[in-house]
Order: C-alpha cells, then sequence, then structure tokens
C-alpha cells in the first residue's frame, strides 16, 4: 500500500495485518478526487484508522493535521511507523475506541474519516449508522465539514435524521457515503 499523491505520494506504507481491511489506492484516489481543496488546511480525524492511509493521504495532501483513532495497539504502533517513514507532520495518534473518543473530545475537524469494520452479519456491529445517531459525532465536525464514511456495497445507507447524505458511490464490494450536518 502507498501514498497516492502530495509531499508524501508514492510512499509506501504499512498495513496491519489482523485489524484492518484498507481503503484501496483506487477508492483513495477517488475519495479525494471528490473531496478535491477540501482536504487543503482542514483539521482532519481519521477514525477506526488500521493503517492510517486516509489520515496520511489527507496529510499528503495538504490536511494542517490529523487525529488517528484506533482501539488496536498495533495499528497505533504501524501509524506511528508510517508517520516517520512518510515524513509527515500534524499527526496525533490515540488509542481509544471511537465513540469514547468522540464524546471526550473537544476538536472541531473539517473532514472526519470512519472505515469500520463492515457488518457480515446481523450480529454485527453497523458502526456508521450507530456512529451517525450517537449525538457524539456532529459537534466535532465543522459547519459545512463532511463525515466520509465506507461500508459495504450491500448495506443499506444508514438512517440519520441529523444528517444530509451528500453523495454515495459505489466502488467493487464498497460504497463510500459523504456526510453533512442538516443545515450546513
Amino acid at each position: 500500500m502507498r501514498i497516492i499523491a502530495g509531499s508524501a505520494g508514492r510512499k509506501t506504507i504499512k498495513v496491519p495485518g489482523a485489524v484492518a481491511r484498507p481503503t484501496t489506492d483506487f477508492v483513495r484516489q477517488a475519495m479525494f478526487s471528490i473531496l478535491g481543496e477540501s482536504v487543503i488546511d482542514a483539521p482532519v480525524a481519521d477514525l477506526f484508522s488500521g493503517s492510517g492511509a486516509l489520515g496520511l493521504e489527507a496529510l499528503s495532501r495538504g490536511a494542517s493535521s490529523c487525529v488517528f483513532v484506533d482501539d488496536s495497539h498495533q495499528a497505533t504502533k504501524i501509524i506511528r511507523d508510517n508517520l516517520v517513514t512518510t515524513g509527515l507532520t500534524g499527526g496525533r495518534i490515540v488509542l481509544s475506541d471511537v465513540l469514547t473518543f468522540l464524546k471526550r473530545d473537544i476538536g472541531s475537524y473539517g473532514l472526519i474519516f470512519a472505515d469500520p469494520p463492515y457488518a457480515k452479519s446481523p450480529l454485527d456491529t453497523e458502526w456508521i449508522g450507530k456512529i451517525l445517531n450517537s449525538g457524539f459525532l456532529e459537534p466535532r465536525l465543522s459547519d459545512n465539514g463532511i463525515f466520509y464514511s465506507e461500508i459495504s456495497r450491500t448495506t443499506a445507507t444508514p438512517d440519520a435524521p441529523a444528517w444530509k447524505l451528500i453523495d454515495r458511490r459505489n466502488y467493487g464490494s464498497s460504497s463510500i457515503l459523504l456526510y453533512q450536518k442538516c443545515g450546513a
């Protein structure tokens, strides 16, 4: 896996094998094409960060900062290594589950990425709907900010009354969802 573009473009990054299903280069390229210049100077949060690929790509493309949140020690160590390898600055790593982080954090972010484990059975948590309806995400996203999430292509778009779905696109087995707060 590699950073696609920007100051760290083409640099290879590590992926924690047991804890990550990384966003493919193709999907990241499409996503950052959609986001365009909204990445520049934006404070970013990368939730369920795994390798940190989304946040690293954002930093490489000019984001002002990125907080990487993951509850895996292995993932946070790899993110730290990837920050060193890429030479990117402005990264902060938080070892925490996502909902606890969102509840306790006081930051405001122009972009928030969430690429959680996909729900594969009816008993699995469907994380995007849970996060959107938790009440913890809305205060963390700045006015006109964008919440980017990934779900399985076969998963229905989560119902979230406080959020406006601005785009859903399918890429292979994944779907990307872009949301803004209602009224933004």
